[in-house]
């Protein structure tokens, strides 16, 4: 039977049919869900700003200066860029919105989620701004460790000049380091004596006579072995040092060695008898003096018995009794005479000898010059420096002093007060282009050091190998080994945490009888110790909030009330109990935040947000009444008085961010000292921040703290970024900032790393050149000229 092709495939049609009748029928495939839509600006964010935040931040009461009605357009998370990401701090750390406010946590979330995807794909698109630095004013510090490292001389530029301008919580910015005619004219004067200095080839005065007697109030009496006086040494010089010595001690009494120091460092000792001897029995009064080099300037002199066991057993009113002591009673400084040998200074710059013709004084002066302009020096430059040479004989002067006028004339030069950073094609302005080895390398030097690279950096910078692999690393590394990159600590420290103010605030001494300048310089020296400990030991930054150890000497363990820490040096102890630990607990920064008669918990609480969490709140608003200062500590506690002030909505805002930041530190009075009592009230330091953590006592607020250790360490590289580099953050550079801190916190936040990373990052590296607008567009030529 012939089968058509249609009966072929009715019959396999059939055939399917009755198989599948027999066949379990096979389970329905689930429908396929439907795509997930895509989160949008008005789906995911417009609704909690509209719901959760314009309720408080409107037009109408836009609390805390923030209006939601700017950040409602999706272009607005590039066009308010700085708004967004203070928004996405405080919503990530919880400060937003405020406890009691009706919110969806989940919402928040994708909220934050949304904005940081937007932003982050802004900055991946974004073409590179490495930022610029403008020609940029050695400071008062750089000026001094320039000079020191160029001459070795010492120069006091913050007794000379005028206190340079602070900007971004630094005295470095270039943008703010201005030349007023004031301070030209010290620069003048400055560069006449240094160079003068320098070279010692000008004759000295007649020597005179200053005296520094007790009866007369010019001593100050540090204890019943000390004095100290400050004295101007007007010529570097020998100088004769007498010593008064009144009293006598018995006669089996044992010699005791006779200390000088200046600026706190020791200069000389001399073993001294303190027994009376025959003649001058019925006048014990003896003298003793010293022979010693003194450069020039303003300086603390200090005179003192070192291990004097014998004070130690007599009572205060028999220390100054003839019969029973022997003691310090005045100096006497007598000079300036000629050197016994030339100063270091002057082999510095003589490399030869000036007077064997004109080769060796080209050479001097060439290097003078590399060294003072930290760059390579042209041909003309070196010439117009040797008419100065010429120009001296002319006037019947000896060659030395003709290289003294030359040095005189490098000192005042634009090229050794300023770094001056040259764009490579000013014909093509805002080009990015990295800067050059010679300006990396006093990058570099400024930052870590503050003050010029020496011969090894700046030679690296001459031949193009400081980006050469492993080589800037390895230059980091030797800069930060350095005694000179103490800086970090006496500069970059005493800025970031404020510990300069130590030398102008003023506890009031009814209040504190404790202060004086012994533990103002104590409270000083701990920070510093500590900071440039975690620095060379590259500890984690964790030790800054929470370390359980400190830098003590005799006079601040009294002062914190820890036993075993005996004489003037400072040593590293361990804390046994949580009354201490970080800076925090250090009293130079609880003195710091404090007025001169209490605590305030607002400066402390603001220190806390602005210096460690990097989250400044915003200023005050006008009009704010007063604290009663009479109520404090009598009719009602500190902690009720400003419960008082927080009870106004507008006063609120901001108090309840930085209120209970500054009672976790109660616990310390006006000077750090640990106290219970504020008044004859018991101290409460417990507290409740914004995102909802609560502490009772300061070391569970430092425990707070550690868990926003990647708060803490942005706000470190922040400061880190704006001192090295000597301007403001932009927006550009958060996102390099964000990279150094994941880069940080795989490794567990070690503090050198932070600094390796800033030298590396793109803004330390690369520069970019001047932007010229459009409405004022200059020619390639004009632009080249300029």
């Amino acid at each position: 039977m012939r089968i058509t092709t249609r009966r072929l495939a009715i019959a396999v049609s059939v055939a399917g049919l009755l198989v599948a009748e027999q066949m379990p029928a096979p389970a329905k495939k689930p429908a396929a869900p439907a795509a997930a839509a895509a989160p949008t600006f008005e789906k995911t964010v417009a609704p909690v700003l509209n719901k959760t935040c314009a309720p408080c931040h409107n037009s109408q009461m836009a609390s805390g200066g923030f209006d939601t009605d700017h950040f409602l357009n999706p272009a607005s998370v590039s066009t308010q860029r700085d708004g967004w990401d203070r928004i996405l701090m405080k919503l990530r750390n919880g400060e937003m919105p405020p406890k009691g406010t009706p919110k969806s946590q989940a919402a928040i979330d994708s909220l934050v989620h949304y904005v940081q995807g937007e932003v982050d794909k802004i900055d991946r698109n974004a073409k590179p701004d490495p930022g610029r630095v403008v020609a940029h004013r050695l400071n008062r510090t750089e000026y001094s460790n320039t000079i020191r490292d160029l001459l070795g001389l010492e120069f006091r530029a913050q007794k000379d000049f005028p206190t340079d301008d602070s900007g971004e919580g630094f005295d470095n910015i270039a943008d703010i380091l201005t030349i007023s005619p004031v301070l030209m004219e010290k620069y003048l004067s400055a560069a006449e004596r240094i160079a003068s200095r320098a070279l010692a080839a000008d004759p000295l005065p007649k020597p005179i006579q200053v005296d520094y007697a007790n009866k007369d109030k010019r001593i100050r009496r540090v204890d019943p072995s000390t004095i100290e006086a400050t004295h101007r040494v007007e010529f570097d010089g020998d100088y004769t040092v007498r010593f008064a010595l009144p009293g006598e001690r018995p006669k089996d009494a044992k010699p005791v060695q006779l200390a000088f120091w200046m600026d706190g460092k020791l200069l000389a000792t001399k073993l001294i008898e303190t027994k009376p001897s025959g003649l001058v029995y019925f006048d014990p009064y003896s003298e003793e003096e010293l022979r010693l080099f003194l450069p020039e300037g303003d300086h603390l002199f200090r005179a003192g018995f070192l291990n004097d066991d014998f004070v130690k057993g007599l009572e205060a009113k028999e220390l100054y009794k003839r019969k029973s002591n022997k003691y310090l009673d005045g100096m006497l400084f007598i000079g300036p005479f000629k050197p016994a040998n030339p100063p270091p200074s002057r082999a510095k710059v003589l490399i030869c000898d000036p007077n064997s013709g004109p080769a060796c004084q080209d050479r001097i002066v060439t290097n003078l010059a590399r060294r003072a302009y930290r760059r390579p020096v042209t041909r003309t430059e070196v010439a117009s420096l040797l008419k100065f040479v010429a120009l001296a004989k002319e006037h019947g002067q000896s060659t030395e002093q003709g290289i003294q006028l030359a040095l005189q004339a490098i000192l005042v030069s634009p090229n050794f007060l300023f770094h001056i950073e040259r764009d490579p094609n000013p014909a093509d302005p805002g080009a990015v282009h990295p800067v050059s080895g010679v300006e990396l390398a006093s990058r570099l030097s400024y930052f870590l050091w503050s003050s010029m690279p020496d011969d090894e950096l700046l030679a690296l910078g001459e031949s193009g190998k400081l980006r050469a692999p492993g080589v800037l690393d390895a230059q980091v590394k030797r800069l930060l080994a350095d005694p000179r990159s103490a800086a970090l600590a006496d500069s970059f420290a005493a800025q970031w945490l404020e510990i300069r103010n130590l030398d102008v605030v003023k506890p009031d001494p009814q209040k504190f009888p404790d202060w004086n300048p012994e533990l103002r310089d104590a409270m000083r020296m701990e920070t510093s110790l500590f900071f440039d400990h975690v620095l060379r030991q590259n500890r984690p930054m964790a030790d800054f909030l929470d370390a359980k150890y400190t830098f003590l000497n005799e006079r601040l363990a009294k002062h914190y009330g820890i036993a075993g820490v005996s004489g003037p040096e400072f040593r590293r102890v361990e804390l046994t109990s949580d009354q201490r630990g970080g800076i925090l607990s250090q009293a130079s920064v609880l003195t710091v935040s404090s007025y001169p008669t209490r605590t305030s918990v607002v400066i402390r609480g603001k220190y806390v947000l602005q210096e460690i969490l990097g989250a400044p709140p915003p200023p005050p608003p006008p009009d704010v009444p007063p604290l009663d200062e009479a109520a404090v500590g009598t009719s009602l506690s500190l902690r009720q008085q400003m419960e008082k002030h927080r009870s106004n909505a507008v006063c609120a805002s901001c108090h309840s961010k930085m209120d209970p930041l500054g009672f976790g530190l109660e616990n310390y009075d006006g000077i750090g000292k640990w106290r219970t009592m504020d008044g004859k009230f018991p101290v409460d330091s417990s507290g409740i921040l914004p995102n909802g953590q609560s502490f009772t006592t300061p070391a569970e607020m430092r425990a707070v703290l550690k868990s926003q250790l990647p708060q803490f360490a942005r706000c470190v590289i922040e400061k880190l970024m704006i001192y090295g580099l000597g301007r403001g953050m932009a927006t550009p550079d958060r996102r390099v900032i964000d990279e150094i801190g994941k880069k940080l916190a795989a490794d567990g936040y070690p503090f050198q790393t932070a600094i390796f990373e800033v030298v590396k990052s793109m803004p330390f590296q690369m520069r970019r050149g001047e932007l010229v607008s459009s409405d004022k567009q200059a020619k390639p030529k004009e632009v080249a000229q300029r």
